[in-house]
């Protein structure tokens, strides 16, 4: 047994030469097999404003807010659920930046910032004690100051009723190890039946060099390196516009 829901929703404001696009993402799922405790295969807030001023020929210059967190406990060994990896905050990310954004079209940003502050939150006493998500053991943030680049692609109709999407968010700590660059990706295709009955294929990676990853060997947590991670949806289920 498993379901999720996804919500997503747009306003976006245009006059003369100014463009100011946001947009709010919540998604969370969950899934059970037999009578162990349910997973959870899917949660988060994806917060994201961004001002652009137009500069010509498609540039502008843009200012960007972006925020990042999940909504309820996450653990990192299900069924179980005994070893706490996530908490509402725990991490929680903030990007505040100056850039550049072109649009050459409706479907098309690629936004590059050479002034980025990006801070990771981690509230949670037990994991902040543990120094997760790179922070320092017992810190409740940690401050990055680098560059960053986002791209979204999206085209409804991209076959006969197949709408498309993906975005990528990558980022560089130019003040320590710029070579490790963090990757955040998503590819989605939803496939519509009729106005009502949609299904959907998502893939999402994320690479974050400060985030370690463990193993546990005869009993003992050992800490490993950072490693890719992925995730994969493929769900049946109502869509409703408005």
């Amino acid at each position: 047994m498993s379901g999720t829901f996804l919500f997503n929703s747009f306003a976006n404001y245009r006059v003369n030469k100014s463009a100011w696009d946001n947009s709010l993402t919540v998604g969370y799922g969950l899934t059970q097999q037999g009578s162990d405790n349910l997973i959870k295969t899917e949660d988060r807030i994806l917060l994201a404003s961004k001002y652009g001023y137009n500069a010509g020929n498609n540039w502008f210059y843009t200012g960007l807010f972006d925020f990042r967190t999940q909504m309820t406990t996450g653990y990192d060994d299900p069924p179980e659920n005994t070893q706490v990896m996530s908490e509402l905050m725990a991490p929680g990310y903030l990007q505040l930046s100056l850039g550049m954004d072109y649009k050459p079209n409706d479907h098309f940003t690629l936004y590059m910032s050479p002034l980025t502050l990006k801070t990771t939150f981690v509230l949670d006493d037990t994991l902040s004690e543990a120094g997760a998500y790179g922070v320092e053991p017992g810190d409740k943030y940690r401050s990055e100051y680098g560059a960053s680049l986002k791209s979204v692609y999206k085209k409804d109709d991209i076959i006969n009723n197949v709408n498309f999407f993906t975005r990528l968010d990558l980022f560089s700590n130019l003040a320590e190890d710029p070579q490790h660059i963090d990757v955040q990706w998503e590819g989605r295709l939803n496939f519509k039946f009729n106005d009502y009955l949609t299904a959907v294929f998502a893939l999402n990676l994320l690479y974050d060099h400060d985030i370690k990853s463990t193993e546990e060997v005869n009993g003992e947590i050992i800490e490993r390196g950072p490693k890719l991670q992925s995730k994969q949806l493929l769900g049946f289920g109502l869509n409703y516009e408005f």
